[in-house]
């Protein structure tokens, strides 16, 4: 379920409440929920899982991303709370593909090569080629 793509950051698909001391124990810091209230029926809501990672000692943020796509203040949101994480971050929402991209494009703007990123991406089983484009942007010259 969770994938490691480095040692700062894992994405996963939607967790449930009962994962979130399995994820406690499994080192984790912080929960970022990328995914928004009530995509899906059935889905648990923000609030369940805040209150649980919260209970388990964990940070809980919520920067959700709809399928309109990715903003500035998203991406500087995954910023702050991959630096202000006191240890490794865990993020999810359906499929950890919008968590991921999330995470590549903070990286980017943070000046990160767009090629280790997507290396990284791959290893963990993602493919951000359809966002390289944005990458580059972000980045700058390497």
């Amino acid at each position: 379920m969770i994938r490691h793509i480095n040692e700062s950051i894992s994405v996963a698909p939607q967790i449930g409440v009962e994962h979130v001391a399995e994820i406690a124990a499994a080192g984790f810091k912080t929960i970022v929920n990328n995914r928004p209230d009530d995509e899906d029926a059935g889905q648990p809501s923000g609030d369940a899982i805040r209150a649980a990672a919260e209970a388990a000692g964990l940070n809980y943020v919520a920067i959700p991303v709809t399928h309109a796509g990715f903003s500035h203040p998203q991406i500087d949101a995954m910023t702050q709370a991959l630096v202000e994480a006191d240890g490794p971050v865990l993020a999810y929402c359906r499929s950890g593909t919008r968590s991921c991209n999330l995470w590549a494009l903070a990286a980017a703007k943070a000046g990160r090569n767009p090629n280790l990123l997507l290396a990284q991406a791959e290893d963990a089983g993602y493919d951000l080629r359809g966002i390289r484009p944005m990458l580059d942007a972000l980045a700058g010259p390497q």
